[in-house]
């Protein structure tokens, strides 16, 4: 039998009602935090796999890049795996470098876009032997 509450009522074990409800708040706030948690690491996680899909596809490209004797200054273009890609090779002007010489540096550029519009640019440098004038 439940213990006589001061006003001769008697007590009964259990919740009450608004017990109950602070405690479905709490649940319903926490599972909102994990949901909002999981969400941003699943974004995280998309986004992350592009850029790494974005940087491989620069990557073939680059390894792609004709030997010494092949490479000459203008643009490339081409497509891998839905990626769109462009490579600019141009001689590279540096103060000081002298116009002649038995080698000529070349800034190649390699632009690659995503289907989602993203995009990543990488930039080397190739040394070439000079044309004969």
């Amino acid at each position: 039998m439940a213990a006589p509450d001061p006003r001769g009522r008697r007590r009964t074990a259990g919740f009450t009602l608004i017990e109950v409800l602070v405690a479905l708040a709490v649940v319903a706030a926490s599972l909102g935090a994990i949901a909002m948690v999981a969400g941003s690491s699943i974004r995280g996680t998309r986004a992350l796999e592009r850029r790494v899909a974005l940087l491989q596809t620069a990557r073939a490209v680059e390894t792609g890049i004709p030997g010494r004797d092949l490479l000459q200054p203008g643009r490339t273009e081409g497509e891998i795996a839905g990626h769109r890609w462009q490579m600019d090779v141009q001689p590279l002007k540096i103060a000081g470098l002298p116009e002649t010489g038995p080698w000529t540096p070349l800034d190649v550029r390699i632009r690659v876009r995503g289907p989602g519009g993203e995009m990543v640019a990488l930039e080397t440098v190739r040394i070439v032997r000079s044309q004969p004038q």
